[in-house]
């Protein structure tokens, strides 16, 4: 029996799904953080033509978690897109849960499928990035590990916003690797 499994490699016919999740999340995710106008002109469409076109790119590597009732979560990754990254350092690019699926472990399973998939793969260390103000993904990513790089912060404005994002690093015994 495999290790997860309700977690399985992402199809085309997964698209909708993925990106109707995705803009879910950040819609209850980020509510206190973007403007409420931005959030809701979000488009599942524009979402599901960019999964498309990453699934059947297979760039980034998406994992799915599937339900009775759908598709809870997914979980994209694959190398670093940090300028001068290291050919062996592999990125959390994204990993998003419907709300209703928040706080019941799924999600932590998605990350450590993800992990296994990395590691298969010989990445050695593991990075990813966080908006500052988002602390229940900071919460999440410091359970798992991750430490902040605080001199990777990043401004950027998005919806009208001041925001600041921070890369996040698995380390271990002072060095990153997984």
């Amino acid at each position: 029996m495999p290790p997860h499994p309700f977690i399985e490699q992402a199809t085309l016919g997964d698209c909708r799904s993925i990106a109707e999740v995705h803009v879910l999340s950040w819609q209850h995710a980020y509510k206190d953080i973007l403007p409420a106008e931005y959030l809701a002109a979000l488009s599942v469409e524009r979402r599901e033509a960019m999964w498309r076109e990453s699934i059947a790119n297979r760039q980034p590597q998406v994992l799915v978690a599937r339900s009775e009732g759908g598709i809870d979560g997914f979980a994209a990754f694959g190398p670093s897109r940090d300028s001068g990254a290291d050919a062996h350092c592999a990125e959390l690019w994204a990993i998003y849960l419907a709300p209703s699926a928040w706080s019941r472990g799924i999600g932590r399973t998605l990350w450590l499928a993800a992990l296994e998939r990395m590691r298969a793969s010989s990445f050695r260390s593991v990075s990813l990035w966080v908006l500052a103000g988002n602390g229940r993904a900071i919460k999440f990513y410091t359970a798992a590990g991750f430490k902040a790089d605080a001199t990777s912060a990043k401004d950027f404005t998005m919806g009208g916003v001041k925001l600041q994002e921070v890369r996040y690093v698995l380390y271990s015994d002072d060095q990153a690797v997984i």
